[in-house]
């Protein structure tokens, strides 16, 4: 079983040695997103004049009455002091051509006091890569590797991050196994040796697995950091390699799993379908009807938190109404912030998210995304993320070197035994030529 655990690890970490070195130096940087993303756009992120923030719902329908191509799919209600107003928009469907009208752009900027437009981007765009597009662009790379739609399906790239994630889970338990110590000997010349250690304690056996000999050759070294650093911070490459898959593949494969093992409470997101982008659903209920309803119902919940900004799906039809002081929608530690869902054709309350509430199953689901980006710890936890994305790519470069290395040793002995052979096999070939001259 262990040679075929091995031939596993070495084809399946060459498989995914690629994905793991963008995974993890990506997810280094965007552990800080929002920072970086302030620092590198002061001119989108922060406010110009001082003064009383306009109402966001007037700028909102103020945006829609300028450009009738655009709907405006979230508003910000409650904004950090000194930042810009960002407000999420995507096409409408062209009557002409029944398609969604391309924009160009998704997000725009408004300063709060005055109501001016700072700026437009498009978050998330493949290219070209600007200043104003560069978080969001590695934050693609991250999880979808920026492959485009095809035949209609735009979900290939976030399949095969899934499903390389998924491999890097499984392979997690096969490299664990393979660093424990050899309990029989692989041949008889090591028979010796490997009686000699079977004496000593399985531990004893097994610590040379957790250090790295910095005295030994290069080659050593690599594959020393290679097997040290995948044991000591294994837990957390666990935790990022099943919340890789979680995530990439949650309504494929991990929402389905989890409903069939335990009771999860779905959102309207997991039991509704989606539209076509060129189909979406056009709401009833509009922004206003529908902050006023989920304030209601955050007072009778006896909810703290003010309401933070709201979003409409209309791949979904759904309203999402998030409830956070200023700034805790992209940082807040734990598993985020409570939600009410309302339906966008009758503004009917559809359900809730509050964290750390629901069933065992439901609490395991919010914590996905925040263990996978370390915000369930705050800035501890991204600090930390920020260097397992390092350790991920070095893993899996380490891993490649050892693959090169021990496939190079392959080459030389077999060409030095084709070499070896060489002369015997002449000779062998020249006998029968001189019987057959005689």
């Amino acid at each position: 079983m262990r040679r075929a655990l091995t031939l596993w690890h070495r084809f399946v970490g060459l498989f995914i040695a690629v994905f793991l070195v963008i995974s993890g130096l990506t997810g280094a940087v965007i552990s800080w997103d929002h920072e970086l993303d302030d620092w590198l756009n002061p001119h989108l992120t922060e406010a110009r004049t001082e003064g009383p923030s306009k109402s966001a719902l007037d700028i909102a329908r103020e945006l829609e009455t300028r450009d009738p191509r655009i709907r405006v799919t979230s508003i910000p209600i409650s904004i950090e002091p000194g930042e810009s107003m960002s407000f999420g928009v995507s096409g409408r469907v062209d009557p002409a051509t029944k398609k969604q009208i391309e924009l160009g752009f998704n997000q725009i900027f408004i300063d709060p006091a005055s109501g001016e437009e700072l700026g437009r981007r498009e978050w998330g765009a493949a290219w070209p890569i600007t200043r104003e597009t560069f978080v969001s662009f590695l934050y693609q790379l991250h999880y979808t590797l920026h492959i485009p739609e095809v035949w209609g399906i735009h979900e290939w790239g976030l399949w095969l991050m899934g499903v390389v994630a998924l491999a890097w889970t499984i392979d997690c338990f096969v490299g664990f196994y393979l660093t424990l110590p050899v309990r029989h000997a692989p041949n008889p010349s090591r028979a010796n040796v490997v009686q000699r250690q079977l004496g000593r304690g399985f531990f004893a056996r097994w610590k040379p697995a957790w250090l790295i000999k910095t005295g030994g050759s290069a080659y050593r070294i690599n594959f020393d950091i290679h097997r040290a650093f995948g044991l000591w911070t294994w837990a957390l490459l666990f935790i990022l390699a099943f919340t890789g898959f979680s995530l990439n593949l949650y309504r494929e494969v991990f929402y389905p799993v989890m409903s069939m093992v335990s009771k999860v409470t779905p959102s309207p997101f997991d039991v509704r379908t989606p539209r076509d982008h060129d189909d979406p659903i056009e709401p009833k209920m509009g922004y206003a009807e529908i902050i006023n309803r989920a304030a209601e119902e955050a007072t009778s919940r006896g909810w703290a938190a003010p309401l933070g900004g709201v979003f409409y799906s209309p791949d979904f039809g759904v309203y999402s109404v998030g409830f956070y002081e200023p700034g805790d929608d992209h940082g807040s530690a734990g598993v985020g912030p409570p939600f009410l869902f309302f339906d966008g054709l009758d503004g009917r309350l559809l359900g809730d998210r509050q964290p750390w509430k629901g069933t065992a199953a439901d609490i395991f689901v919010q914590a996905q995304f925040p263990l996978h980006s370390g915000r369930i710890l705050g800035i501890p936890g991204r600090i930390l993320i920020s260097l397992m994305g390092l350790v991920v790519a070095a893993l899996s470069i380490t891993g490649v070197v050892i693959w090169y290395r021990k496939r190079s040793a392959r080459v030389k002995q077999r060409r030095r035994r084709e070499a070896e052979l060489a002369p015997s096999l002449d000779g062998a070939i020249a006998a029968p030529r001189m019987d057959a001259a005689e």
